[in-house]
């Protein structure tokens, strides 16, 4: 899906059709993701927040599969989680930070994940989110996906990532500066 005009970050009305469509076949192929969620509602919620719908486009775009998998009673939001079974495609062999990055002296990557996640206006998901989404399925059994880092380990130089192998989520650690063709980051979304 191509964007009319990417530094407005909006979608034309056909682009957001498209979007919304996809979003709700999405939606009622994995119930189990959010039940008691109705699709009408999240329908309006997005109507009524067209910069969020760019956002899920940039998610799809590169191939995070968003769908809800949480509703935060607390704050009233929908809360949308890149649901692809491996990496989103679109945002691999990236470093943890700008930092890591710039710390390379050769090989350097195009991007890294915090700064990628703030450009698309997302959240890096944290290790209990990460391991909250696994409970929907198997992500990430032939890839990996930075998480948030806690300061003090990125301090050290190091960088948290998860994956789900022999029927285990695992989260382990790299230099920050380290990107594989494998590795990419799980986001989420508030709306």
């Amino acid at each position: 899906m191509s964007k009319i005009n990417r530094n407005k970050k909006e979608l034309s009305p056909e682009q957001a059709k498209e979007l919304l469509d996809t979003l709700r076949i999405r939606f009622e192929k994995n119930m189990d993701r959010h039940k008691g969620i109705e699709w009408v509602k999240v329908e309006e919620r997005l109507a009524a927040r067209p910069e969020k719908l760019w956002v899920l486009d940039e998610m799809e775009i590169t191939g995070g599969e968003p769908d809800i998998v949480d509703y935060d009673k607390e704050t009233s939001e929908y809360i949308f989680y890149d649901c692809s079974a491996e990496s989103p495609k679109g945002r691999r062999s990236i470093c943890y930070d700008l930092e890591g990055l710039e710390s390379r002296k050769e090989h350097q990557p195009e991007n890294n994940a915090i700064d990628m996640a703030a450009t698309m206006g997302v959240e890096l998901l944290t290790e209990e989110q990460y391991r909250f989404l696994q409970q929907f399925g198997k992500f990430d059994t032939k890839t990996s996906s930075w998480i948030v880092t806690p300061p003090s380990i990125r301090k050290l130089g190091g960088a948290l990532f998860g994956d789900h192998r022999y029927d285990h989520v695992f989260v382990y650690h790299n230099g920050a500066q380290s990107y594989y063709a494998a590795r990419a980051f799980r986001a989420l979304l508030r709306v």
